[in-house]
């Protein structure tokens, strides 16, 4: 089989395709797969890192104004049309897969009016403009969260499979979890409350946790949090300027990115943070109660739909940014730890929004459009 996946921008894009190319080629060995993106985002990274070959092309995301920068990118996109649809008569690919970024709507219409089978990924509870825009000439859209499909009614053929990601739930006895806890300084004896604001941080959230340790609200849970590499120095400064040092701390562990995250998703009796759409599907997967912190200012407020997914079952709390506190944070957070059933109750609901073999549902809706 050879396939192409385009891809571009957040991890959260690039991901979904890194996967999908991993289940192919471990059920096809001998297929060929590259991707597509741009010079711009992660893929440049990602994409050489996990064994594929990159290609790139001219793409942007455009704006409804009108303005000599927007006309600039409307002629740079057309130019990346070309040029992707060069790079798709060069390789001649069984399909073309688009799981996100704005290299999309290029490479999918060049696959389109060359005949090609097409497959696009939605992660977002709330289906992005360029999907929606492809929706017609797009031969089979799959999405993570059964929101999505009223949301793209007239596409062709829409397959709920969810989406792929690397955090599986483990189960760990009692010994493993507390020697997990004990190389990072805590105790079994808390509830442990997770915490991040994604791999940069979130400067809002952090803030809230700040006044909590600062003000010493958190005496009947545990805290591991993430702050994200270019804030943890500043964390750190503020803590200090109050006498808190972060390798003497009671009931919290703060470091600047967690590279065990699946180990600690685990062994976490909450998680807190914001609401992108793998983050909760992660959530989901492993039956997690949280509380979710949407990141404003986003395409169509995608991840306060996405959090609206976990909180219509009762599964989330939802916390808008500018309502963001130390002391509403607290306030949820106390509400879940100290009500056992409560927070059993809320990760059970979560679970029935996971979805079970979803590489497999994916590759198996790849084969019926590769005949």
């Amino acid at each position: 089989m050879k396939v192409v996946i385009a891809a571009a921008g957040t991890a959260g894009h690039i991901n979904p395709g890194i996967a999908i190319a991993n289940k192919i080629k471990q059920e096809e060995k001998n297929s060929e797969i590259i991707f597509i993106g741009t010079t711009r985002g992660l893929e440049n990274d990602l994409v050489p890192r996990a064994g594929y070959q990159l290609k790139t092309i001219e793409a942007y995301g455009l704006s409804k104004k009108i303005s000599l920068d927007n006309v600039k990118k409307i002629l740079k996109t057309l130019k990346g049309y070309g040029e992707a649809k060069k790079i798709l008569q060069k390789f001649k690919p069984d399909i073309v897969i688009g799981t996100g970024g704005y290299i999309c709507g290029a490479t999918i219409l060049a696959a389109h009016n060359l005949k090609i089978p097409t497959m696009l990924h939605e992660s977002n509870a709330f289906p992005g403009r360029a999907i929606k825009m492809l929706a017609k000439k797009t031969d089979t859209i799959l999405v993570s969260f059964q929101d999505a499909m009223e949301r793209i009614a007239q596409a062709k053929n829409i397959v709920y499979t969810g989406t792929p990601v690397k955090i599986k739930k483990q189960e760990y006895g009692i010994n493993e979890k507390n020697k997990i806890l004990q190389t990072i300084g805590l105790k079994e004896i808390k509830p442990i409350v997770l915490i991040s604001g994604g791999s940069q941080g979130a400067q809002k959230i952090n803030e809230a946790v700040l006044e909590i340790i600062m003000k010493k609200r958190n005496k009947n849970y545990q805290i591991i949090w993430a702050t994200g590499p270019k804030q943890f120095d500043k964390v750190k400064e503020k803590l200090e300027d109050s006498h808190i040092f972060i390798n003497n701390m009671e009931n919290t562990k703060i470091m600047p990115y967690i590279y065990n995250m699946e180990e600690i998703m685990n062994i976490a009796d909450i998680a807190i943070g914001r609401a992108g759409a793998m983050t909760v599907t992660e959530i989901a997967n492993l039956g997690k109660p949280s509380i979710l912190i949407p990141l404003p200012n986003v395409s169509h407020d995608h991840q306060l739909y996405n959090a609206k997914v976990l909180e219509k079952i009762e599964a989330t709390k939802i916390i808008l940014n500018e309502e963001l506190t130390g002391e509403n944070l607290n306030k949820e957070i106390e509400e879940i730890v100290l009500d056992q059933n409560k927070m059993k109750k809320m990760g059970q609901n979560a679970q029935k929004v996971s979805v079970d073999k979803v590489e497999e549902k994916i590759y198996q809706e790849v084969k019926k459009l590769v005949k």
